[in-house]
């Protein structure tokens, strides 16, 4: 159990079985009446965000979310299928739980899933990724404006944003987080 005062910034923390994780927090000391922690948290599993007021002595149990490094197998109708590393274990996955990490795996690739009691509910891919230029408009010659770009299509079906000296068939290296193109590969 952990109590209200001890609320950190990535804490996670259960309500009634649903678990949050803390955004941000703030002791506050009124001059009169009691101390307070005023509390901006979200939802794990909706994404939900809430801001509260906790006593410091309220106390939550500790939600433990489980990472695994799985594989990305493949996609048969809705579902996208990973394979455990190290049980062989194959587990289904709908889309909800991909969200926007499936433009960035290819099959055989691997991605980090996150585990509450069981029930994946998140997949994270790696920071970086190399990923294959599948369509882009040539650039033209004498284009040399900085920081000019271009939409490309790369072999997973995202679109990113690259320099203009980019061309079909380039591997690319991508961030994940930001989906921003960093250099060839």
């Amino acid at each position: 159990m952990i109590s209200a005062s001890e609320f950190r910034k990535g804490m996670t923390f259960e309500i009634n079985g649903e678990p949050f994780v803390v955004i941000d927090f703030q002791h506050v000391k009124p001059g009169k009446g009691a101390a307070f922690v005023r509390t901006k948290y979200k939802s794990i599993l909706t994404g939900a965000t809430r801001e509260e007021a906790f006593n410091p002595s309220d106390k939550f149990p500790k939600a433990h979310i489980e990472t695994k490094l799985m594989q990305y197998l493949y996609k048969d109708g809705d579902l996208y299928y990973f394979m455990d590393n190290e049980t062989y274990e194959q587990i289904p996955l709908s889309e909800d739980q991909m969200e926007d990490a499936i433009i960035y795996l290819k099959e055989n690739d691997n991605a980090t899933v996150k585990i509450f009691k069981g029930k994946p509910f998140q997949v994270d891919p790696p920071n970086f990724v190399e990923l294959m230029v599948t369509y882009t408009e040539p650039g033209i010659r004498g284009d040399t404006a900085t920081n000019v770009t271009k939409p490309a299509t790369v072999e997973t079906g995202a679109i990113i944003h690259v320099p203009f000296f980019i061309n079909e068939g380039d591997k690319i290296k991508i961030d994940t987080r930001t989906g921003e193109y960093l250099s060839r590969a």
